[in-house]
């Protein structure tokens, strides 16, 4: 208040601009020749335009002001832009080279129907090969978050896991080359190189993706005057919002390697598209080492997540109250328990426990979404190409997801918040499924047509009419819609669950939640594995249906389930407020610890001495 006089004051004193302005004295009567000498500007400022309680820029919102004023996204640090580069590069290599993956191992090397090939293990090997590569990539993670919130740190982890990928991607060029396809050694290499890349794509996975959020630092609701005198709420929950929705367009500018990578195994061979991919990882790994003294990082906690599991164990133990695991409980209750944290960590573990029951439903959702890295090309093969490669059509998604992104960001979010209209997680990821079960009834009407189109009808390319190359007479353009509805998904679905898993983590284990949304998509395409027999014709046009029916009831239930959450989302976040602060990357050694300099002291786990 002392503060507020002060400046006031000063103002007086300085940059006062008189306005005459009838006042009443306590009893309600006028005082006359009073003049307001309070600056326009200040005024409105003080005044929030006719709130009954208002504050200061820079302050936290009233309760009133939270509910009125309009909530906006704070400016984004720029190491977060090195980040997101960093994982366009690594995304450009990964979807560069299993774009071409369905081919490559589906199809003859030479294959009579012109289509580009190297394996040729049929359409069901290179669907479940395809799956199980998706299904090792999504569980590694795993690996990667134990790595880096115990012992390593995020971005340590993030580098030595890059020179694993690096290793992965030169095995597949190499065993890509002409002459290692004749002699045989192209599937045991495609093999080795699907182990090592998924090995180094789950270090980097988990932890990239929280790495880009950190690196902005606001925990609390402010406010701020736009140039135009309006108020607004800077909320760290819109500016994480926008930061995921930043990253995944990065993730899709970079997937749109596989149109290069697809028109180069066609053109001119495998091997120079998996060396296009050597080449832009490889920029990746430049970019992460020259901006290293620029990103915010968390140390490693040491036992974190041996802890997380003893708290839900006393939780388990006690009829699922996860507060007896609280030192305050203990105090109060008799020390039963050894409880080497405080009371917020089991609030956060609370929290993020919440996450991963909001994720046991995204499974099915990745089934759908991996139709689009398999079964949607193999479906294109057997439609009328004209001369375009049958696995550019899904690069209609990633298209979509760059259009929509922006669009979405800059005019359909602030203008649903301005009406009052709070679009809120539950609720995105609920529209997410809702596109996706489109996008599978869709799939299923496009196979219809296929089916009573000449000259092989539910049989394509297997009739004598057809010679093995003449496609059923369907336009590969009529697929469009269906990678369309696929690309809306994403963005309701798919970065909603990277916003939720970085918000509902603990501070200090923000890795280890990410992966466990990260391994969804793992059970995802062990269940479309599941499926692989049934991806063949005459079945696909029944499997298409279910998926639509599983993952519209899948919606319904999630709803009914989860849509109470949208009322404490604030609540939740608020934790992170009063949680541990983050550090410069530079300040962490190569094992973990911090490092200390010069002549300071500086306290922590794994603290490291700096030689």
């Amino acid at each position: 208040m002392t503060e507020r006089v002060g400046d006031l004051a000063q103002l007086h004193a300085t940059e006062v601009q008189p306005r005459a302005q009838n006042m009443q004295d306590v009893a309600g009567g006028p005082i006359n020749g009073v003049v307001n000498t309070m600056p326009v500007a200040q005024e409105e400022k003080l005044s929030g335009h006719g709130s009954s309680v208002s504050s200061y820029e820079g302050d936290e919102p009233t309760e009133e002001e939270r509910n009125t004023l309009r909530h906006v996204s704070d400016k984004l640090p720029w190491s977060a832009w090195l980040v997101a580069m960093i994982e366009l590069c690594e995304r450009f290599a990964y979807y560069g080279l299993s774009g071409p993956f369905q081919n490559y191992i589906q199809n003859e090397y030479n294959d009579p129907s012109g289509l580009p090939g190297a394996i040729g293990k049929g359409q069901t090997a290179a669907t479940g090969l395809t799956n199980f590569f998706q299904f090792w990539c999504y569980v590694t993670p795993i690996l990667g978050a134990i790595i880096a919130d115990q012992y390593l740190g995020k971005y340590n982890t993030i580098l030595y896991f890059a020179g694993i990928y690096l290793v992965g991607i030169l095995i597949l060029f190499l065993t890509s080359l002409p002459v290692a396809i004749e002699h045989g050694a192209a599937f045991g290499g495609l093999i080795v190189a699907m182990i090592v890349i998924g090995l180094g794509t789950g270090g980097i996975k988990s932890n990239v993706s929280p790495l880009i959020a950190e690196q902005y630092r606001g925990t609390k609701q402010t406010i701020k005057i736009q140039k135009n005198g309006e108020r607004v709420i800077l909320d760290p929950a819109v500016t994480i919002q926008r930061i995921y929705m930043i990253f995944y367009m990065c993730i899709n500018i970079g997937s749109l390697s596989s149109i290069a990578t697809t028109e180069l195994e066609k053109n001119t061979g495998f091997w120079t598209a998996y060396l296009l991919c050597l080449c832009m990882f490889a920029v990746g790994i430049v970019v992460l080492v020259a901006g290293k003294k620029y990103y915010i990082v968390r140390p490693p906690k040491g036992s974190v997540i041996v802890n997380a599991f003893r708290a839900m164990w006393i939780g388990l133990r006690n009829n699922g109250n996860m507060d007896v695991a609280k030192p305050s409980y203990q105090e109060e209750y008799g020390r039963k328990y050894k409880t080497p944290w405080d009371d917020l960590y089991i609030d956060e573990i609370k929290r993020a426990l919440v996450a991963c029951r909001v994720f046991l439903f995204y499974p099915i959702y990745w089934v759908v979404y991996s139709q689009m890295l398999n079964n949607f090309i193999s479906q294109a093969a057997v439609m009328q190409l004209h001369g375009i490669p049958n696995d550019i059509m899904q690069n209609i998604d990633p298209l979509t997801i760059i259009i929509f992104i922006p669009i979405l960001d800059r005019i359909g979010y602030p203008a649903l918040r301005k009406m009052g209209i709070k679009f809120k997680p539950i609720t995105r990821i609920t529209m997410g499924f809702i596109f996706a079960a489109l996008a599978m009834a869709y799939a299923a009407i496009v196979q219809h047509l296929i089916y009573i189109s000449p000259p092989c009808y539910e049989s394509p390319l297997a009739c004598p009419a057809a010679n093995e190359t003449e496609p059923n007479h369907v336009h590969v353009a009529v697929q469009t819609p269906a990678y369309l509805f696929i690309g809306l998904s994403e963005i309701f679905a798919s970065i909603t669950g990277l916003e939720y898993a970085f918000t509902k983590a603990p501070p200090s284990m923000k890795s280890f939640v990410m992966s466990m949304f990260l391994l969804t998509n793992a059970f995802g395409a062990a269940l479309a594995t599941a499926l692989s027999p049934t991806a063949k014709d005459p079945k696909l046009l029944w499997m298409y249906t279910g998926l639509c029916i599983a993952t519209i009831i899948t919606a319904g239930i999630f709803w009914m389930l989860f849509k109470h959450l949208n009322y404490v989302e604030e609540e939740m976040n608020e934790l992170d407020a009063k949680g541990e602060k983050a550090v410069r990357a530079n300040e962490v050694g190569i094992g973990g610890g911090l490092v200390r300099r010069g002549h300071g002291h500086r306290h922590g786990e794994g603290v490291e001495e700096k030689v």
